[in-house]
């Protein structure tokens, strides 16, 4: 396994700036509730205080500490900027196609200084950047920048109630943009802006548990908690085989998962007992949590998903360094299962008693207690904007910005791969 030490040096250009960056993220998501791509941004200026200096810090770090061709390649990837970083020659290091700048609004805006940013504006579009706005961009004031909007996100946390349909109807009116709704926090919303015809959503609302009123797991998430369960008794390899035979769908997209690039296998898998031979119990186990993000009752949204194979990645980068190898495997599924409420539909606890889990696993899910805890906090404060949160999070784990970042990128990285 990598290590988060092994991260690439940046320059001495960058260095500085670097040393005290902490990337946190916020997925951006479709209609279908799958993510259409990530919002990456430095948590210590995170109120509009960053720099181009810290801009280029952010970027460099996503240019050189991923794979951009799994992630970017992939996902959409919005990077906050400052008018002066705009014309800052880092641009230059990345591919025009593979990010969206979002630009603010004027500090002061007078009129002749949003003239002159129009230049500015226009250039970054003819080299192939797409540009990002505030609802600001709708109003009088900002017309001019209107024609250069790619995307235009609404707050739903600033704008009144009664203004937001007459706002997403101007947009439409007056530009190509696509809408994005930001800062939202409930299903409503989701619901009232998805009716306006708003495709793109940004907000914590999908990752809160929806409790179904049965309190029943679906037929296919039964037979994945029956297999983690077999695996963590060190059952016969045949009476395993035999349970995933009653769910072939199962069975392939376990064996696709073992034979992804993210796993960085020689050779292929071709059985479940091939796979017991080849990795072990213990490594099954991880790949048993990780099918339970593939299975999800029908109003948990995909995205779900999706943040809890980037936790449980997470996990195990921020523990490898710190805790015995055989722990790293145990520090994967309590990320994964960190959203095994909202994944099933029932309480955390009620959950967890279903599956036969180490105590470590259990005590960090339930009590925020014991090994794994502190890293699942750090893990989480890496999804916010929350700077005391994250620093102190690391500070317990004596884990610079730096390797948080590394690892918190891989694990973006690494989730891109297990859908190749």
């Amino acid at each position: 396994m990598p290590s988060i030490t092994d991260s690439e040096p940046t320059s001495d250009a960058t260095n500085s700036h670097a040393q005290g960056l902490a990337i946190a993220r916020q997925a951006i998501v479709d209609q279908d509730r799958a993510v259409y791509g990530y919002e990456l941004f430095d948590r210590a200026h995170a109120v509009g205080d960053h720099t181009a200096a810290t801009d280029a810090a952010l970027l460099f770090n996503v240019l050189s500490l991923v794979d951009t061709e799994a992630l970017m390649g992939k996902k959409t990837v919005f990077v906050n900027c400052t008018h002066e970083s705009l014309e800052e020659g880092h641009l230059e290091l990345v591919q025009a196609d593979r990010v969206v700048l979002e630009v603010p609004p004027l500090t002061d805006p007078l009129k002749g200084q949003i003239e002159e940013r129009v230049q500015v504006l226009a250039r970054l579009r003819q080299k192939g950047f797409r540009l990002a706005f505030g609802h600001n961009v709708l109003s009088r004031t900002y017309e001019s920048w209107l024609p250069y909007a790619n995307f235009i996100k609404l707050d739903m946390a600033q704008i009144r109630p009664e203004l937001l349909e007459p706002l997403v109807r101007f947009a439409r009116q007056h530009s190509t943009a696509q809408l994005i709704a930001e800062k939202v926090e409930l299903a409503e919303q989701f619901e009232r802006m998805l009716g306006m015809g708003v495709k793109r959503f940004q907000g914590h609302w999908f990752a809160k548990p929806v409790l179904i009123k049965t309190h029943a797991v679906r037929p296919s998430q039964a037979t994945i908690l029956q297999l983690i369960n077999l695996v963590r008794k060190h059952a016969e390899v045949s009476e395993i085989e035999e349970l995933l035979k009653r769910d072939p769908t199962l069975s392939f997209t376990l064996l696709r998962y073992i034979n992804s690039s993210g796993f960085g296998l020689s050779c292929e898998i071709t059985s479940f007992r091939h796979a017991v031979m080849i990795l072990g119990m213990k490594k099954l186990f991880r790949w048993g949590a990780l099918l339970m993000t593939t299975s999800r009752a029908g109003e948990v949204p995909a995205a779900v998903g999706t943040t809890a194979v980037v936790r449980g990645r997470l996990m195990e980068l921020l523990s490898a360094e710190l805790l015995p190898p055989e722990e790293c495997d145990n520090a994967f599924v309590v990320g994964v299962f960190s959203l095994l409420d909202t994944m099933l539909g029932i309480p955390l606890k009620e959950a967890l008693a279903s599956i036969a889990l180490p105590e470590s696993i259990v005590d960090a899910l339930l009590h925020r207690s014991g090994i794994f805890a502190p890293f699942l906090t750090l893990t989480e404060a890496c999804e916010s904007g929350h700077e005391e949160d994250f620093r102190r999070a690391a500070n317990d784990l004596h884990l610079s910005n730096q390797q948080v970042n590394w690892a918190h990128l891989q694990a973006l990285n690494w989730a891109e791969t297990l859908t190749d």
